[in-house]
């Protein structure tokens, strides 16, 4: 166990933990460049160079940064934003490196970019070790950028550190300056905690912190945003109306109501994890993930997702789950089949 890594693993929240499976979750074991994580969830203080990317692909925060409420409040309460990763220059707040930073936290980011100045300062990445981390984060934003190409702008620079921490508006900075700015008692208590936080946590919450952080943003911005893309479950007209789907969905984003009637699915995107387990079951291949423009109130709302009657066997009363016409059962289709054979 290590103690003092900024990536935490809240197993409770594991998509693995929440709802069984007949095909595990291992993005963040196959992402990993470094092999420091266990099919338990172990990080192997070795080899991990906290680069995030474990967070990056997580759908649920079973692994998450262990400051990132901390990282939200710079976000949300500083008048500049200025971000830096441990291979650039000294300058506003260090995060672990650019690899942290899902869909959902740069699209907050570029939210309060409408507002305020933001800057990000990383490091050579081709030279990084986390370059792989780095890379999956910067393909996300290039599809935020490709689907929200209006976005206000998010500056990149590269200013990498040389060793002497100049930061970028030319005043030295270092551990020691910094340190001389707390009290001994506020250093203590940031060692105490980090050796307190380990690398496991019992806690958990339905929807991930930077879906929360998503959706306060956009709710605390009254003018300006309408309507932002947001990765959204969709069914097509060859549902047959089986209704397996909302049975396993680990968030309970998916729901559905029945009767003898009709079928009604309710979807929550808010919820969605997009782990799309519902479309990897579909036998119809009816459910798909698209990029849809959302406003806040579909976002943290209850979507009529899909509505239809059932469908019952022409035959014998029994539902039935095709689309062909006339509707039969297996027993009735094969029953009128042979009945045509002996026709003959």
């Amino acid at each position: 166990m290590i103690f003092n890594c900024q990536i935490v693993y809240n197993h409770n929240n594991c998509l693995n933990n929440k709802k069984a499976f007949v095909n595990l979750c291992r993005l963040c074991i196959d992402s990993c460049p470094h092999q420091a994580i266990s099919v338990y969830g172990e990080l192997n203080a070795k080899r991990c160079t906290e680069c995030g990317i474990c967070m990056a692909v997580c759908p649920s925060d079973g692994f998450v940064y262990r400051n990132i409420d901390k990282l939200y409040e710079y976000i949300k309460d500083s008048e500049i934003i200025t971000l830096s990763c441990p291979q650039a220059i000294p300058e506003g707040y260090e995060i672990p490196c650019l690899g942290i930073l899902d869909r959902d936290l740069w699209v907050t980011l570029m939210l309060y970019a409408r507002e305020k100045e933001l800057t990000i300062y990383t490091g050579v990445c081709a030279n990084c070790p986390d370059k792989k981390a780095c890379g999956m984060s910067v393909q996300i934003f290039k599809e935020v950028h490709n689907a929200w190409k209006d976005h206000p702008p998010v500056r990149i620079k590269v200013a990498a550190d040389d060793g002497n921490s100049i930061s970028a508006i030319g005043e030295t900075v270092s551990v020691q300056t910094q340190n001389e700015e707390k009290g001994w008692r506020d250093i203590g208590r940031e060692k105490l905690e980090a050796m307190l936080a380990g690398n496991t946590s019992g806690e958990t919450y339905l929807i991930p912190k930077t879906r929360q952080f998503l959706a306060e943003t956009w709710k605390s911005q009254r003018s300006g945003i309408e309507v932002l893309p947001i990765p959204a479950l969709n069914v097509s007209e060859s549902c047959t109306n089986c209704g397996e789907c909302p049975e396993i969905c680990p968030q309970g984003a998916l729901t559905k109501k029945e009767n003898k009637e009709q079928l009604t699915l309710i979807y929550e995107p808010v919820k969605c994890v997009r782990c799309q387990r519902c479309v990897s079951i579909c036998r119809s291949k009816a459910l798909s993930m698209e990029s849809k423009l959302l406003a806040y109130r579909l976002l943290v709302g209850k979507v009529l997702l899909h509505q239809r009657k059932r469908r019952f066997c022409s035959g014998c009363g029994k539902q039935v789950f095709d689309n062909l016409e006339p509707p039969l059962c297996m027993a009735c289709a094969i029953g009128d089949y042979n009945e045509q054979l002996s026709s003959q």
